[in-house]
């Protein structure tokens, strides 16, 4: 078989779909990875994986650029003679499978990884631009072969309103998480000791939250709960994640730098920090399925997070951590304390996220998922 990846960025491909392009290869299949050349562009081919470049601009909604965009896909998949085109995030969704079609691929796969920021607030701007992305996705989907959806409120709502058949839709949660590398058995105590010493958080409970510093997830009720609970001295709140300047909904660099909580901005050793939190808090406004909060699962840290779309997919109230409604600071900040209070809650709901993470998420059933799924598209197409 003969089957390429497509996407808007060599890095998504590249963090997010090498172990399963890996095992196409490892099977002996042709893989090729179509994206834009980036910094992982080049890397692809220490896989054994061949990288295809195509032109498109990702912020553009000029109409003709869009046409050109889709040619330029149809261009880049036309010589490969492919058997299969798996698409990722939503441009690459429908260019990809128009293109495509054009290409005479015989399956097209897209994949959505959540419906994005415009579901997330009932604007007369996003509104207009959901009805536009529902009608463009209700053409794509009735092309393509299957779609993957990675929680289950996505594929139901996109269903209701008649975008998509049923039969068309498949659900593999999540992205997967390497739980081998985010093995809390693997951290070293004396790194931790070290980064404790180095963040000033010596015998202080942590409560962390990973997140880009926008207010849709949550960072402003990650403030305020921090603020409801300074009165507890043996606490540190702490967030890891840059502001994304040009983003409307994100938060000012005088908001994050707060008494109460200790802002640290971007952060490559988010395995150690992980490692090292007692709590971990996500109180987003909506998610596809967070890979924050599977790396907390695997890492056997109780979580905190929103009773919300993505989110509640890794987290079972009560058994891994708490869920509760989003935009409530107070309800945050009260399981929050329920959990710096009780040490032995924290334990146990961290071993159930580990099993869960195990068993659910791990990367390598993510990956059997996608291979059983290929084989059965493969099968009807012969």
């Amino acid at each position: 078989m003969t089957i390429a990846f497509l996407s808007h960025l060599d890095l998504n491909l590249y963090l997010f779909r090498l172990p399963i392009m890996q095992k196409l290869v490892e099977e002996g299949h042709k893989v090729y990875a179509v994206c834009p050349r980036g910094d992982k562009f080049d890397l692809f081919a220490d896989y054994g994986i061949e990288a295809i470049e195509y032109k498109i601009e990702r912020s553009s909604l000029n109409p003709l650029k869009e046409l050109k965009a889709i040619y330029n896909i149809y261009r880049a998949i036309k010589p490969l003679k492919l058997d299969m085109l798996h698409t990722f995030t939503a441009k690459p969704n429908i260019y990809g499978t128009i293109a495509g079609k054009m290409a005479k691929v015989p399956t097209v796969i897209n994949l959505v990884e959540g419906l994005g920021s415009f579901y997330i607030e009932d604007t007369r701007k996003n509104i207009i631009v959901r009805n536009i992305i529902e009608k463009l996705y209700k053409l794509v989907f009735s092309l393509s072969n299957r779609v993957v959806f990675v929680n289950s409120d996505d594929p139901q709502y996109l269903e209701s309103k008649g975008v998509i058949k049923r039969e068309k839709i498949k659900i593999i949660k999540s992205v997967g998480i390497d739980t081998q590398e985010f093995d809390p058995q693997k951290i070293e105590e004396k790194d931790l000791e070290s980064l404790r010493e180095a963040l000033d958080v010596k015998n202080k409970i942590v409560v962390l939250m990973v997140a880009r510093a926008i207010w849709h997830k949550g960072v402003r009720e990650f403030y305020e709960a921090s603020k409801l609970l300074s009165s507890n001295k043996n606490v540190q709140f702490i967030l890891v994640g840059d502001i994304d300047e040009g983003n409307h909904s994100s938060a000012s660099k005088s908001f994050l730098d707060s008494v109460e909580v200790m802002w640290l901005g971007h952060r490559d050793d988010i395995v150690e920090l992980t490692a090292l939190c007692d709590i971990y808090v996500l109180p987003s406004y909506r998610e596809g399925v967070p890979r924050t909060l599977l790396e907390a699962s695997s890492m056997a840290k109780p979580i905190v997070t929103t009773n919300t779309v993505g989110c509640r997919e890794v987290v079972k109230d009560g058994y891994n951590g708490f869920l509760v409604s989003i935009k409530d600071s107070k309800a945050l900040a009260n399981s929050i304390e329920t959990l710096i209070k009780d040490s032995e809650k924290r334990k146990t709901m961290g071993k159930n996220g580990r099993i869960l993470a195990i068993k659910e998420f791990d990367i390598k059933e993510v990956v059997k998922q996608y291979m059983e799924l290929y084989r059965e598209l493969e099968r009807k197409r012969k």
